[in-house]
């Protein structure tokens, strides 16, 4: 559909595939990216598995342009996705510094003590740029093309909005949409040919059921307006032959 770069996402706990807490973050990051022309195309979720996080990095990191994992950066014994994302890239790890600093100055603030479990949050991979944290001071991590954030969707989301600035986006993503009454059984045939016509495009079919009829939202994304206009007229040239 396009050159533009494209994006995954890792989202990483038991706790979301066990159903107990409901991910929202998919949903904002591939918003956000969607703003700043950046596609996002493969989500995994993951258990709190070493050996999966560590291979799930190293799959989305050689496909994608950007990957992002949410989950698994905060101080208890299950927060393991720092150590798998620096094992994905054979980097070191420990506590270090700068991020070390971060957290003294939040909890003195505070009038808290720093102890043995929150420095689990300033253990970064060497090569690591860190990413701000302004919600709760913790940083997350860039390692590669690899961004490293917290699951609480409000840090998430403040993450987000500190990384999307620095990517790279590529070509505005431009759609066109028309809303058919006729069951998408019918309207597969034709559309299928379409698609096939214009292959450079991303064509898709949305159905639904609306008091009682049958039909279908067609949605035409891409980066070149002028093609998307040429299928549009297209689907209307070939929308009366269907069902006959």
């Amino acid at each position: 559909m396009t050159d533009n770069p494209t994006a995954a996402m890792l989202v990483i706990g038991d706790e979301i595939l066990s159903g107990r807490t409901r991910d929202s973050n998919m949903h904002f990051l591939a918003n956000a990216l969607t703003r700043h022309n950046i596609p996002l195309m493969e989500v995994r979720v993951v258990p709190d598995v070493a050996a999966t996080i560590t291979a799930s990095v190293r799959a989305l990191s050689e496909a994608h342009t950007y990957v992002f994992t949410s989950g698994g950066i905060g101080p208890t014994h299950d927060d393991i996705t720092a150590d798998a994302v620096a094992a994905a890239f054979g980097a070191h790890i420990d506590v270090r510094d700068d991020a070390r600093a971060i957290l003294e100055t939040h909890y003195a603030n505070r009038g808290t003590q720093i102890n043995e479990a929150r420095l689990r949050m300033a253990r970064i991979p060497d090569g690591a740029a860190l990413i701000d944290n302004p919600v709760s001071a913790a940083p997350g991590f860039t390692l590669g093309n690899v961004h490293v954030m917290a699951g609480v969707p409000t840090v998430f989301e403040a993450m987000v909005a500190s990384v999307i600035p620095t990517l790279t986006g590529g070509a505005p993503l431009l759609s066109q949409s028309v809303t058919l009454y006729i069951p998408e059984g019918e309207l597969a045939g034709p559309l299928g040919a379409l698609a096939q016509e214009f292959p450079e495009l991303s064509m898709g079919s949305y159905p639904f059921q609306r008091d009682g009829a049958f039909g279908a939202q067609i949605v035409v994304r891409g980066t070149d307006g002028p093609r998307i206009d040429a299928a549009m007229a297209r689907l209307g040239e070939v929308l009366p032959q269907v069902g006959k």
